[in-house]
């Protein structure tokens, strides 16, 4: 019998407010036919429940056989990602920008190629002013083919101008793109093998960080280019274990947003990440007094994030309550820290279908650290165990390495010698595999 709790439609459904709700009623209120009462009737029960079970949804909506339960299920996922375009469309340039495309579309295919063209010219300065370059493009290559196949007199060398624009557009893109993807490759670097080990790995990094960075023109960067340029400095000093340098850059990042305050609505995923990023590299460097400032500012934006969406407040959680350990650590406050763990478990429980198994090992490694600093070692071992217990292969190889290490020490404090020789064994074979064997 299924009974899947990762089920798309019902993850969909639960992930709902009450806005996004009655925004869907009221959507499909106007479709009254049978077959649209039952995908109606489906929501309903699906938002009552608490366990995705198709014996119960059966039970409860009869006019729905099991054969039918699939398509209505797949026309009732459809018509929500309808509803939710539309309610939210207007926090989103990029949706704005696509719809303009949509209607540009329609006009030109009834004949109304002149106004086709007056959309598409405004659908682009609004993209472009943006900094939504992949779609700038696909609008200059609608208006080249509408150029090459009607004779529109719109503006006297307009083929010209044209070709020039995309090839600028082009040209933007690929070099945002190759950036993005140097900060993606040396993120990926990271939770291979976290931070450099020994002078082979650290040599090898800059070797590889360098060379993907050979010939690139700083002057020619746009403004989301000089964001990914800064996060993958970032990332690559991070791992370098140069925290000076790792910060000057988290900064900058940080300082490109604030400076204009229109980029952190347009994308909030990158601000945050560059205010996570300063909030660690201060921890890194000690400075409590930027640390405290810098989190009143986080814990702000998280105030408000609810209001952008579920993704921006689960990321914003997980950032804010990092940090907020990261202070207590800084502060040597263990006990007063342990106050916010019940806090954190919550909000875990209440984001589980939207946060990865990384942030759930972070968030346990730090917490039992913070048990081990007020003394409790009991429930350090315990949360530790959640980390030791995972199956991720070599995700975060250091926080898999640390965390057996502190495991060991916590036993050694409560005095359990009867299972020291047992871990003292089990970690150093594990150490070994994962290449983390040094003077310690």
């Amino acid at each position: 019998m299924p009974n899947l709790q990762n089920d798309s439609l019902f993850l969909m459904i639960k992930s709902l407010n009450s806005v996004e709700k009655r925004h869907f009623r009221l959507y499909t209120s106007r479709n009254q036919g049978s077959e649209e009462a039952k995908f109606i009737r489906l929501f309903d029960v699906l938002d009552s429940i608490k366990e995705y079970n198709e014996e119960i949804i059966l039970k409860k909506v009869k006019t729905i056989k099991r054969s039918q339960l699939a398509n209505i299920k797949a026309h009732l996922y459809g018509q929500l990602l309808v509803s939710l375009r539309l309610l939210h469309s207007s926090r989103n340039i990029d949706i704005q920008v696509r719809e303009q495309i949509d209607f540009a579309k329609i006009l030109y295919n009834r004949g109304l190629v002149l106004q086709s063209l007056k959309i598409l010219d405004k659908a682009k300065a609004l993209a472009n002013e943006n900094s939504q370059y992949i779609l700038v493009l696909e609008i200059l290559q609608f208006e080249k083919a509408i150029e090459s196949q009607h004779i529109t007199r719109s503006i006297k060398g307009r083929a010209d101008e044209l070709v020039k624009e995309t090839q600028y557009f082009s040209e933007q893109i690929s070099i945002v793109s190759r950036l993005a993807n140097l900060s993606l490759l040396m993120y990926g670097l990271y939770l291979d093998n976290g931070h450099i080990k020994n002078e082979k790995d650290s040599i090898e990094t800059e070797k590889f960080f360098k060379e993907k960075l050979e010939g690139l023109n700083e002057r020619q960067v746009s403004f989301f280019g000089k964001a990914y340029l800064h996060q993958a400095f970032c990332w690559y000093y991070f791992i370098q274990l140069d925290f000076a340098r790792y910060y000057r850059h988290a900064d900058k990042w940080v300082k490109l947003f604030s400076a204009n305050e229109a980029t952190i609505k347009r994308e909030p995923f990158l601000y945050l990440k560059g205010l996570h990023n300063l909030l660690n590299a201060l921890f890194m460097t000690g400075n409590h007094s930027g640390m405290v400032e810098e989190l009143k500012t986080l814990e702000k934006f998280y105030q408000h994030s609810a209001a952008i969406n579920e993704n921006v407040q689960t990321l914003a959680f997980v950032y804010l309550y990092t940090s907020k350990l990261n202070l207590h650590f800084l502060e040597g406050t263990f006990k007063e820290g342990l106050k916010i763990v019940p806090e954190i478990e919550r909000k875990l429980l209440h984001h589980k279908n939207y946060i990865d198994v990384h942030r759930v090992m972070v968030f346990n490694y730090k917490i039992a650290s913070l048990y081990f600093g007020a003394g409790d070692n009991p429930k350090c071992i315990l949360y530790l165990n959640n980390v030791i217990n995972l199956k991720v292969g070599h995700l975060r190889s250091d926080i898999q390495c640390f965390a057996r290490l502190l495991h060991m020490i916590a036993h050694y404090e409560l005095g359990n010698t009867g299972i020291l020789e047992y871990l003292i064994k089990s970690v150093y074979r594990f150490l070994s595999k994962m290449e983390y064997l040094d003077a310690v």
